[in-house]
């Protein structure tokens, strides 16, 4: 796993394995995109570059500061079903969505409102209704390829979007609405990943309220479809993160509250685990109804 660190004088990459972070010759997330994600060293090169013990660097979510991140919208059954629940207005908008050739793309945010593994993150204040939507994140070379794997929380303020469906950048789009981590795993180091088990708990003080799983051969897009059609007509010369669509949504009455712990693991990927906080500041005008 490729992950990310803070450094006295920015950040570095280093490639975690066997309970060590080995120092990698890219100093971007970027710059390994670009290499469609094959890369390979020597030992010899190894052991050169460094060595660190993972307790003592400070993880960031793996993503450069100005590459882009997207997401992909009502790629699996579940979702599809979800959304229609909750816009009894505009239910037929989502079946077209998730049975037309074009797919659902938008928007989530630059990689510097990005939280990472262990982060600290606050849900919109003018809603009542925020949910986690875990999911299987690709980073995409500016040629398209898929360069490795990550996890995704594309935290979502279902309330707004089932207003109107034309809320949905607002639905989305708020600092630290995007966790991304624990690392980027090079997606030749991924057997099928089509097949890839998604589970997701949230802990509130003691108690898990709520547990879901599900799995990546329940999407109903391939991944380069996704990826080419993120990139069509707009090059992405850094490469970008793109967030595949979500399996697993709570039901309506629970939201995520202060203090929240969520947990996703994808196999073979890794855990990403964040909590929810309170906010420091207090919206202008409560749009709530």
């Amino acid at each position: 796993m490729i992950v990310r660190f803070g450094t006295p004088t920015g950040s570095a990459l280093g490639y975690l394995a066997e309970g060590f972070v080995h120092l990698l010759p890219f100093r971007s997330i970027g710059e390994f995109a670009r290499t469609d994600g094959a890369w390979s060293w020597s030992e010899s090169t190894r052991r050169s570059l460094g060595t660190f013990d993972p307790r003592e660097l400070e993880l960031l979510a793996p993503v450069d500061d100005y590459m882009e991140v997207w997401g992909a919208g009502v790629t699996y059954l579940r979702s599809l079903e979800a959304r229609e629940e909750e816009s009894e207005s505009s239910r037929d908008i989502y079946s077209r969505v998730y049975d037309a050739p074009r797919p659902e793309l938008f928007f989530k945010g630059l990689g510097w409102r990005a939280g990472g593994s262990g982060s600290v993150v606050t849900l919109r204040t003018d809603s009542y209704n925020c949910v986690p939507e875990p999911e299987l994140a690709l980073l995409v070379s500016p040629t398209g390829a898929i360069a490795g794997l990550t996890v995704c929380n594309d935290l979502t303020a279902r309330d707004i979007e089932s207003e109107n469906p034309l809320y949905l950048p607002q639905a989305k789009i708020w600092l630290g609405s995007c966790i991304l981590g624990p690392g980027i795993v090079p997606t030749r180091e991924i057997s099928d990943p089509y097949a890839l088990e998604i589970t997701m708990s949230i802990v509130r003080g003691s108690d898990t309220v709520f547990e879901g799983s599900s799995n990546t051969a329940r999407l109903r897009r391939r991944l380069d479809e996704l990826a080419l059609a993120a990139l069509r007509d707009q090059p992405q010369p850094n490469g970008f993160l793109l967030s595949t669509g979500t399996p697993i949504v709570p039901p309506w009455e629970f939201a995520l509250a202060a203090g929240d712990t969520v947990s996703i693991t994808i196999e073979s990927v890794g855990t990403l685990s964040h909590s929810i906080g309170l906010p420091d500041h207090a919206p202008s005008t409560d749009l709530r109804p």
